[in-house]
């Protein structure tokens, strides 16, 4: 019976041809072409979670050794992108209430430090082994194909830090300041006082080190802390950054997350939020809520730009970087892939193949998909003694 339902499920897949090896020794032909893929299935499916999720059983079949994949593993991601809708289709109804819940529901402080620390205290080693000299893990900024990743991540840094339009003396707040290049290149560069404030261990004790190394104390800091814990202190702030960090926040947080940025910034101050967006608001991919990012909520442009105004916050610059987010993906799953026999020998086959689906799935919804990732910056209140233009960005 599962084996005639798993039939039904292929067959009905409109887009790209492949071939399925099944558990008892036969194999059947799907789609339109010749395969450029073959799925073997070890072991029969749930079908009762794949007709309800199928790209959280997939992704867990193959993450268990229960799916082995012939071909490229990027190849499989385009295909399942090619098919997404077919995909949902299977999806039993549910009243918009319940799809909702999942994504209104607050998030304590405590369970969003333990959300983050999940994700970011897998150890500065491993992250050292895939990431670039910087340790930047958010989307990089290229100016051309050919630039190496460390170089575009020093641009988007410099990208941002020229938005912000620093000046000596001036205070700088980096709320999710990761392993804290982006306050330590303000300290060197503008000679102002950045202050990074971080859930994750590893980052806070790799960014004290640097800033201890580079002789910076007296310019710039650390300090492992939420956000809104800082805001309760009233420290202000003449420029506040936050890269990949908001996404973390959670959709019911969202408010207060402004609300703190708010209070930390001067009158007209500016704010720099670079965060992945996509076109509408909904619960994030499942599989990726479970196993990468727990608590994640990517929030949509739209939702964004209309908090501004409720926080006196005046829009001046909106960019998207989506195609440069699929190459930074691509360059972080080539590197990865080049450490994957040190990465299966410390953590094992089924992280190997969680991060590998990780990093090649989220390169191609970015190329094919709305999901996106934007740069919005705003003021305090009006400011009028801004660039007339943004050609300060590009000398």
């Amino acid at each position: 019976m599962r084996k005639v339902l798993l039939d039904k499920f292929f067959s009905r897949i409109p887009n790209g041809g492949l071939a399925v090896d099944f558990w008892d020794g036969t194999k059947k032909q799907y789609g339109p072409g010749k395969p450029f893929f073959t799925l073997k299935l070890n072991k029969p499916f749930s079908i009762l979670r794949l007709s309800k999720d199928p790209l959280l059983e997939l992704g867990e079949a193959y993450m268990n050794g229960n799916m082995d994949i012939h071909g490229n593993l990027a190849d499989v991601v385009k295909w399942a992108f090619m098919n997404q809708d077919s995909f949902f289709s299977y999806r039993r109804p549910t009243p918009a209430k319940r799809a909702l819940a999942k994504i209104n529901k607050p998030v304590s402080l405590n369970r969003q430090k333990k959300d983050v620390q999940y994700h970011y205290d897998l150890g500065n080693d491993f992250f050292a082994l895939w990431l670039d000299e910087t340790m930047s893990y958010s989307c990089a900024y290229f100016y051309c194909p050919e630039d190496i990743l460390k170089e575009a991540q020093l641009q988007k840094i410099d990208h941002v830090l020229k938005k912000l339009q620093l000046k000596p003396g001036e205070t700088l707040l980096d709320i999710g300041s990761g392993w804290g290049w982006l306050i330590i290149r303000a300290a060197k560069k503008y000679k102002v006082k950045a202050f990074g404030i971080t859930l994750s261990r590893e980052q806070y004790s790799r960014t004290k080190e640097r800033i201890t190394e580079l002789g910076l104390g007296q310019l710039a800091d650390v300090a492992m802390l939420d956000y809104s814990e800082l805001a309760a202190s009233g420290r202000t702030f003449d420029k506040v950054a936050s890269v990949g960090m908001l996404e973390h926040v959670g959709k019911t947080n969202l408010g207060r997350f402004m609300t703190s940025v708010n209070r930390f910034l001067t009158p007209g101050g500016l704010a720099l939020v670079h965060s992945i967006t996509d076109t509408t608001e909904g619960a994030v991919n499942s599989w990726l809520e479970k196993y990468i990012f727990p608590g994640g909520y990517i929030p949509s442009l739209r939702e964004l730009v209309w908090m501004l105004p409720e926080y006196a916050f005046h829009l001046i610059d909106v960019e998207s970087l989506r195609m440069h987010y699929a190459m930074t993906l691509d360059r972080w799953s080539v590197s990865f892939q080049r450490n994957v026999e040190q990465i299966r020998h410390q953590r094992g086959e089924c992280f190997v193949r969680m991060w590998l689906l990780y990093l090649l799935s989220c390169a191609e919804s970015f190329r094919t998909t709305g999901l996106d990732v934007h740069q919005i910056l705003f003021s305090k209140g009006l400011n009028n003694s801004l660039p007339l233009t943004r050609r300060y960005l590009y000398i």
